[in-house]
């Protein structure tokens, strides 16, 4: 069950669908911290000069032709499709295909997401339906398999797992948005060299780079990248850089030899300029509507809520966020809902979105990365409770002071409503602006509706 965050309030649950059993969450019924919230006012951050693609399919397609010569006649091109949130990802990956099958090549599409989709070929094929990704929309046929070959092993002796299909293609062309990662800080991180190490790694492959660690999974995606590259399939990828309104910002080619490389580590410094933050560096609670593997790979993006909660990482020092509260989980996410650790608080009928198997084998999969933010948070009867309960418990007296603030994703970090000690902050800034009038948070209990229509 999915509320979208523009739905309007709810209407009141009817009593049977009150009486549905929680389990042992049955027992925070009627649990409900006192207090009255404080209305919240839409206000938009303005944002100038962000670079855009006007034409993303086409900036695709121009961006492949250094690689027309590499193209033989009937060779069967592999495209890889991962399972993030990526605003162009159906027109990018149509225009490799349309541009491979004109060079006179036979393009079909992979997943290319590790243990995503319940570690099950099946369930990739619906996480990829889930983002648009499907025969009729691309083009072309969809092929999908957890079966890996060991193409080689790093230093260490840690194995080093290929997508089966992959490996038996006359070539593979790779496409990912680039941008930093969740988990750690190093010269390459989330971008081509990380979909093709554990995205094409599938589960086995996964598991085997996360298992030493997240701090040695930078270098392991790395080499891990490098040893794939040498066995001559990799034609290179396709790099989408995104602006802070989730616009395509632009669409490089990066060549084989640069994967993993300084050209890579290029693309991730341009790619760390562009993202997209909250504008606000503390605050008490922060309210999201929706948390999702298509949002992030740990289900809300840590570099834009400040926390990261892996052993051995240094947290962030900004933003500082007392408590964050989160409301649903998104359909294409398929049940999966890694990350819901980072979160303090849910309502309870969240607990009915999420598939246990699926966010396990994830979390396991992703070994340090997932031990805390696996976790299930404080759950309450609503979304009016869970916010009270964030408020109750982010440590501010006077709730006049009150500091929150809600998003609808962290794709979405410019768009909020806030508290009047935000809005009295944000008239008084040049680069925020005032978008609706105020109104309830919770009406009727439930999160109101983003649009005042």
């Amino acid at each position: 069950m999915t509320t979208r965050p523009d739905a309007p309030p709810a209407t009141p649950t009817s009593p049977s669908e009150a009486r549905r059993s929680w389990g042992p969450f049955d027992a925070v019924r009627g649990l409900r911290p006192s207090g009255t919230l404080p209305q919240v006012t839409p206000i938009r951050r303005i944002l100038t000069d962000l670079p855009v693609s006007v034409d993303p399919y086409a900036d695709a397609r121009a961006a492949l032709e250094p690689l027309r010569s590499r193209i033989l006649p009937g060779a069967r091109i592999a495209v890889t499709a991962g399972s993030r949130g990526i605003h162009d990802l159906v027109p990018v990956v149509k225009a490799a295909v349309d541009w491979l099958r004109d060079a006179g090549a036979a393009p079909f599409v992979i997943p290319a997401m590790g243990s995503h989709g319940g570690a099950t070929a099946d369930g990739q094929r619906e996480m990829l339906e889930g983002l648009g990704i499907t025969p009729e929309t691309v083009g072309c046929p969809i092929e999908a398999t957890m079966e890996t070959v060991v193409v080689g092993a790093l230093d260490d002796g840690t194995e080093v797992h290929h997508d089966a299909i992959a490996a038996k293609a006359d070539g593979v062309l790779l496409v990912n948005r680039i941008k930093p990662h969740t988990d750690f800080r190093g010269p390459i991180e989330s971008g081509i060299a990380k979909i093709l190490a554990i995205g094409l790694g599938n589960h086995l492959g996964a598991a085997s780079l996360h298992a030493g660690g997240i701090p040695s999974l930078g270098a392991n995606i790395e080499a891990a990248a490098r040893l794939v590259v040498a066995q001559g399939k990799i034609l290179g990828g396709l790099a989408i850089l995104e602006n802070a309104h989730e616009q395509t910002a632009s669409v490089e080619l990066l060549t084989a030899d640069g994967i993993g490389e300084a050209a890579e580590n290029a693309l991730l410094q341009r790619a760390s300029s562009l993202l997209g933050r909250l504008p606000f560096d503390e605050l008490d609670v922060l309210v999201v509507d929706e948390l999702g593997k298509d949002k992030s790979g740990a289900g809300m993006d840590t570099n834009v809520i400040g926390r990261c909660w892996v052993h051995g990482i240094p947290e962030f020092e900004s933003p500082s966020i007392a408590a964050i509260s989160v409301h649903s989980l998104s359909p294409a996410s398929h049940g999966n809902a890694s990350g819901l650790g980072l979160a303090d608080v849910i309502p309870a009928r969240l607990l009915e979105q999420i598939d246990l198997r699926a966010s396990y084998v994830n979390a396991l999969t992703s070994g340090a990365g997932g031990a805390r933010r696996s976790r299930l948070p404080m759950v309450m009867e609503d979304d009016e409770a869970a916010v009270l309960a964030a408020v109750t418990m982010c440590g501010r007296r006077h709730w006049s002071e009150l500091r929150l603030a809600r998003i609808k994703d962290t794709l979405s970090p410019n768009e909020l409503m806030v508290t009047p000690a935000l809005l009295t902050e944000a008239a008084e800034r040049f680069d925020l602006e005032i978008t609706g009038t105020a109104r309830d948070l919770t009406p009727a209990g439930r999160l109101g509706p983003w649009s005042e229509t």
